[in-house]
C-alpha cells in the first residue's frame, strides 16, 4: 500500500524533470510520441493477452478524440513548454486543471453552481498563475517564459475539456484497455504532429546522449506503466479521495526534485505562486458539488468533486 502511494506521489512528481531532461536533446512532440506509443503498445498488448476484446470502431473513434485533447494538446504542449519553463513550475501550472474544470462546469456545462467559496478559490488559483507569469509583479526573480506559460494553460484547458467529454464518448468498458487505446492513438498522433512540425529533420538518434534515453525509459516504464499499475491498484483498494491526494503532492515533489536534482531555482515568485495554486486546488477539489437550482427552487446534492480532475477522465495516464 505504502509503495503504491510512494509511486504515484514521487515517481509521477519526478517525471516532470525527466521530461525536461529528454526535451533538451529530443524534439518535444517526437519524445512524447515515442513515450506514449511504446507505453500504449505494452498496455494494449497486455490487455489483449488477458483476453480483453479490442475496442470497436466507435470506441476507437472516442479514444482518438480524447487522444487529440489529452496527448497532442495536453502532453504535447507540456513537453514543448518544458523547453522553456522549469519542470517544477510546469507541474504547478498543470495543477490548475481542477480550476479550469470548475470554470467549465459553472460557465459551460452548468453542472455546478458558483458559490462564494468556489469564487474565492478560483480567484486565488488565477492569482497564483498571475504571480508566476506576470512581468509587472516584482518578487526578486524573473517570471516564466510567456509562450511556455500560455502553452501550459492551453494544455490544462485541453485536459479539462477531455474530462468533460469522457462520459459522453464511447470507450472500452475496461479502463486499462481504454487507457491503452488512447495512449496508442495519442502516440501515433504525436508522431504525425512531430513530422508535420519538421521535428524529424535534422534529428539524429545516434547524437542523443545516454541520459536522454534513460529519461525516456523512465517516463515509459516508471511514469506510464508502473505508475499506472499502482494507480489502478490503489483505486481498487482505497477511496478515490485518498488516491486523488497525489494532485497536491506531485507539484511539490516536482518543485523539490527540480531544485535538488535539476538545479532549478526556487525564489519568492515560485513559492508564492505554488502556494496560491495549491490552496485553490485543495479548496476546489474538496468543496461539495452543488448543482444549479431547479425551477422549484430546490437543488440536488451530489457527491463531492473528485480530488483531481484528471482522475475523472477514463484514462490511466499520469500528471506528466
Amino acid at each position: 500500500m505504502l509503495l503504491a502511494f510512494a509511486i504515484i506521489y514521487f515517481v509521477w512528481g519526478s517525471t516532470f524533470l525527466a521530461i525536461r531532461a529528454g526535451v533538451r536533446e529530443v524534439p518535444p512532440f517526437l519524445l512524447a510520441g515515442i513515450r506514449f506509443l511504446i507505453a500504449g503498445v505494452v498496455l494494449y498488448g497486455w490487455m489483449r493477452a488477458k483476453g480483453t476484446p479490442s475496442p470497436s470502431l466507435r470506441e476507437w473513434g472516442g479514444s482518438t478524440l480524447l487522444a487529440i485533447l489529452i496527448f497532442v494538446c495536453d502532453y504535447g504542449l507540456l513537453f514543448w513548454a518544458e523547453k522553456r519553463v522549469p519542470s517544477g513550475i510546469a507541474a504547478v501550472m498543470m495543477a490548475t486543471i481542477p480550476v479550469f474544470m470548475a470554470i467549465s462546469e459553472i460557465a459551460i456545462l452548468q453542472t455546478q453552481r458558483l458559490t462564494v467559496r468556489l469564487a474565492i478559490a478560483l480567484l486565488v488559483g488565477m492569482g497564483g498563475v498571475g504571480v508566476l507569469v506576470s512581468h509587472s509583479v516584482s518578487l526578486g526573480d524573473a517570471p516564466i517564459d510567456t509562450a511556455g506559460a500560455c502553452a501550459l494553460i492551453v494544455a490544462a484547458i485541453s485536459w479539462s475539456i477531455a474530462a468533460s467529454l469522457t462520459r459522453r464518448v464511447p470507450l472500452p468498458a475496461a479502463k486499462p484497455m481504454s487507457s491503452g487505446s488512447q495512449m496508442l492513438a495519442g502516440g501515433l498522433l504525436l508522431l504525425v504532429t512531430a513530422a508535420l512540425l519538421g521535428e524529424f529533420r535534422g534529428f539524429h538518434m545516434q547524437a542523443v546522449s545516454r541520459g536522454a534515453w534513460l529519461a525516456l525509459a523512465y517516463l515509459i516504464v516508471a511514469g506510464s506503466i508502473v505508475g499506472f499499475t499502482a494507480y489502478v491498484w490503489l483505486l481498487h483498494h482505497e477511496s478515490p479521495t485518498k488516491v486523488g491526494t497525489y494532485a497536491y503532492v506531485n507539484p511539490v515533489v516536482a518543485v523539490l526534485v527540480g531544485y535538488f536534482l535539476g538545479g532549478e531555482a526556487i525564489g519568492p515568485r515560485t513559492i508564492v505562486g505554488t502556494l496560491l495554486v495549491l490552496v485553490s486546488v485543495v479548496v476546489i477539489t474538496t468543496a461539495p458539488k452543488v448543482t444549479p437550482r431547479l425551477l422549484t427552487g430546490t437543488s440536488i446534492p451530489v457527491n463531492q468533486v473528485s480530488p483531481n480532475a484528471k482522475q475523472d477522465c477514463d484514462v490511466g495516464t499520469d500528471l506528466a
